[in-house]
């Protein structure tokens, strides 16, 4: 890592919206907050990008602000720290997420839902978990501590949704095929030869 950038920067009080999109251009480019209105990434291309934008985007309201490139002197650790600890927040919320991911799985499993509707649903979903991944790690610049473990959750993920994919083929072969992995078709689990 080449430094910080540090956005110092401060908008009108009014319309209370500016502060708010500010605040969520920041929070997008991945920039901790170090006190109110000095913001920080770590250097590199994509970041000065984002916070050169942002600055002429304070500054198109009325506002100001200055954008330096530089290291700290001390308590790096500490920043990397606040750094790291914004991303695995991020990484945390996406773990809970894959975790709804399986047990979505299971409970179509449980309700013999083996269609290609579902099949579709999930790709979806898996997509979507994905894609937030890509976006996490773009501003994970430091690999923060949970980084390695969403990456083999979201793997995990595609890994059960191949399984219930196997199923639903078996399911649209009427039967002809085994369920993968001990997912069943419908007509042969255990809620349907209750009924």
């Amino acid at each position: 890592m080449d430094g910080w950038l540090i956005l110092i920067y401060k908008v009108p009080p009014e319309p209370s919206r500016l502060r708010a999109g500010i605040w969520r251009k920041l929070k997008a480019a991945g920039a901790i907050y170090l006190q109110n209105g000095v913001a920080a990434l770590p250097a590199g291309p994509a970041g000065e990008r984002a916070l050169r934008g942002i600055a002429q985007e304070v500054r198109g309201t009325g506002g100001t602000a200055q954008l330096f490139h530089g290291r700290l002197l001390g308590d790096e650790e500490a920043v990397r720290g606040q750094f790291n600890a914004a991303r695995d927040e991020e990484y945390t919320e996406l773990l809970a997420r894959c975790r709804d991911f399986h047990a979505e799985l299971d409970t179509e499993r449980a309700a013999g839902k083996y269609t290609f509707a579902e099949l579709e649903e999930n790709e979806d979903d898996l997509a979507k978990l994905a894609a937030w991944l890509d976006k996490i790690r773009v501003r994970d610049q430091l690999e923060a501590p949970l980084r390695a473990q969403t990456e083999r959750a979201i793997a995990a993920c595609r890994e059960a949704l191949e399984v219930f994919a196997a199923s639903v083929y078996a399911a649209v072969d009427h039967g002809s095929a085994a369920p993968a992995n001990g997912d069943e078709a419908p007509g042969t689990g255990a809620a349907e030869r209750a009924r």
